[in-house]
């Protein structure tokens, strides 16, 4: 995605560092935005965020250990078992034993959670849309510039979660 107004080099100096740091603002602002807003439909329930990342990360895993969960999510194995916890009495998965011997297990959406996990993309989706005045001329365009910044973040995530994530000084 060359834009002609400002070269691709990340290296090509502070303008370069300011339209990312924007981009991160903005990133963060949207997040929130979606976050402070309720689900038009009755049906949605409203999950954590640590919640949320778990039922999607189900929609493209839908048979994962914990271990699994916790390495793609970033998340604490406590506090993953917490969160596992929590979904299960909302209905939104199951755990199920996978070995001979019943001690390992495997984590599913039920039907309950793939169908609010649905219905809730379906709402971010309209959301969204309406936000951006239904233009999707730079649609593409911004999904696989958001994408490469995901996969590049997970790839170099931090191992040593025990500090927590980066606050603002």
């Amino acid at each position: 995605m060359e834009d002609q107004a400002h070269p691709t080099d990340p290296t090509a100096g502070p303008d370069h560092e300011q339209r990312w740091a924007e981009l991160a603002d903005l990133v963060l602002i949207i997040s929130r935005e979606i976050q402070f807003r309720r689900y038009t439909d009755e049906r949605a329930v409203h999950l954590s965020q640590s919640e949320g990342m778990v039922m999607r990360y189900l929609k493209r895993d839908p048979a994962a250990p914990p271990s699994r969960i916790a390495d793609a999510t970033g998340l604490q194995r406590t506090n993953l078992s917490t969160v596992l916890r929590g979904l299960e009495q909302k209905g939104f998965i199951e755990r199920r034993a996978h070995s001979g011997d019943g001690r390992g297990v495997t984590v599913h959406s039920t039907e309950r959670g793939r169908s609010n996990t649905t219905l809730v993309r379906q709402e971010w989706a309209a959301t969204i849309s309406e936000a951006a005045d239904h233009d999707t001329e730079h649609l593409d365009a911004a999904l696989t510039l958001l994408r490469a910044v995901e996969n590049g973040l997970t790839r170099t995530r931090p191992q040593n979660r025990a500090s927590g994530p980066a606050t603002q000084r």
